[in-house]
């Protein structure tokens, strides 16, 4: 029994096909553009969904596909009326990093939920996706009244491929202001908007959602008889896997790539700060699970290109030492808006010495960044590590060392995502045994004085 992920992140788009005991059979991969030039940059569906066909027919000519899961990136919508052909979009499916929005910030405030309500902190863009929404019914009152559905990003796929229409909680609960966690509902935004009978009926993630539309048979040579799994947000995905396998267990985990989420089932509520761009994510299971985020990836290449350095050049910690003893610091937010330091200015203070490339001190910077989200979810219990983080093993060492006192295991794949999406397909078979490999903590001397010297001035220079 063979199934296929797909994986919709914000940079890369991916196809896993796994078999039945985890091992990966095959892999495609596409960039992740959005479309210019419309009324707002827009997500390019016509060319995902041919892509998607065509790797569909060959994965399926060279070794069949039984299931689908489909997992994507969060604060992404699509409005579609279900009885359209085609893409169904009344409007297309807006990028969420279009600052257009903020337009109608003073509108959308005065009615936006509170944060104890959602458990959603005020983010900059689209990175609401009750933002999204708000103005996209403002701009364009017609088409959107149009809509049958509002849907999620990973069911509006599910859609395309079996005609079905679902809502999830795991996307729902992802700083949209749509949800209210505590109360395992729509917050008062969906109902004060009248939103509520466009979104669909709440289904499990695992559930099947239904089998293949007859033309997307006919199109790739798949059978009917494969099921389609109704998904989840993508850093839920990651959490998913570890929960299944380590039952009753606490542990946190850190799952790494354009973003990093630190993510903390074992925390109270109470330590969420709205302006620390906290939030309660929403597993699968519709259960609060206290999180903290910055644009990891997305930091880390744009100190590179500041400082017009590769991002992948080799670094030693013998070039951390130098770092530490040149006195360089690099200081948030490299993308402003976002991450627990959004407000303050990125500035790199000091001369990076000449024989230390950029990808040292951005190495360094995303080990402080993480050493602190991590404190901010009050994660103590075993950190599991995955993504794209754990090709930079100094990196890692780093946040091992800044870290002592606890257990830092690293996933044995980087593909945590994938692997907990296909689980879906796989719900009640016995627990997956995990392949966890230990950390080894770098040991440069004097990492911990520079980190409190790094926090000192990155609070004097945080607006609040």
């Amino acid at each position: 029994m063979n199934t296929l992920v797909l994986d919709i992140g914000k940079t890369h788009i991916k196809l896993h096909l796994l078999d039945a005991a985890g091992r990966t059979l095959a892999v495609a991969e596409t960039d992740n553009q959005p479309l210019l030039g419309g009324d707002y940059p827009a997500a390019d569906v016509d060319r995902l969904w041919a892509w998607l066909l065509e790797s569909l027919t060959e994965f399926q000519s060279r070794f069949g596909i039984d299931h689908i899961a489909i997992t994507t990136h969060g604060a992404t919508a699509a409005l579609i009326d279900h009885r359209q052909p085609g893409n169904g979009l009344v409007l297309p499916v807006m990028d969420y990093e279009y600052e257009g929005v903020e337009s109608l910030n003073a509108d959308y405030d005065s009615i936006r939920p509170a944060f104890a309500e959602t458990g959603s902190p005020n983010l900059p863009a689209g990175l609401n996706l009750g933002r999204q929404l708000h103005w996209l019914e403002k701009q364009f009152p017609e088409a959107f009244a149009r809509a049958s559905h509002i849907l999620l990003y990973p069911q509006y796929w599910v859609w395309r491929l079996t005609g079905h229409c679902f809502s999830e909680v795991t996307s729902l609960g992802c700083h949209t202001d749509l949800w209210a966690p505590w109360q395992r509902g729509y917050s008062s935004l969906v109902h004060a908007m009248g939103w509520r009978d466009k979104l669909p009926a709440l289904a499990n993630a695992w559930e099947t959602a239904g089998t293949l539309k007859d033309e997307v048979c006919a199109a790739t040579g798949l059978s009917q008889h494969c099921s389609v799994h109704v998904g989840l947000h993508d850093s839920n995905a990651s959490y998913l896997r570890y929960k299944m396998a380590l039952p009753g267990q606490p542990f946190a985990i850190l799952s790494t790539g354009t973003w990093s989420i630190a993510m903390n089932g074992c925390a109270d509520a109470a330590v969420l700060q709205d302006r620390r761009d906290m939030l309660a994510n929403v597993d699968v299971h519709g259960t609060a699970v206290v999180c903290s985020r910055f644009m990891g990836g997305r930091e880390y290449a744009a100190i590179c290109a500041a400082m017009t350095d590769a991002l992948d050049a080799p670094i030693e910690e013998s070039q951390i030492s130098t770092l530490l003893a040149s006195g360089v610091f690099c200081l948030p937010a490299w993308q402003p808006g976002t991450g627990p330091f959004g407000k303050n200015k990125p500035e790199i203070l000091g001369e990076l010495p000449a024989a230390v490339p950029a990808a040292a001190l951005a190495s360094l910077y995303c080990a402080l960044m993480l050493d602190y989200q991590l404190e901010l979810v009050d994660a103590r219990s075993t950190l599991i590590i995955g993504g794209a983080f754990l090709k930079n093993p100094l990196l890692c060492g780093l946040l091992a060392q800044l870290r002592a006192g606890q257990t830092l295991l690293a996933s044995s794949d980087v593909t945590g995502t994938v692997m907990g999406a296909a689980r879906l397909a796989h719900w009640n078979a016995p627990a997956e045994k995990l392949a966890l490999d230990s950390i080894p903590p770098t040991a440069v001397a004097g990492l911990a004085g520079y980190r409190d010297e790094w926090r000192r001035i990155v609070g004097e220079r945080d607006p609040g």
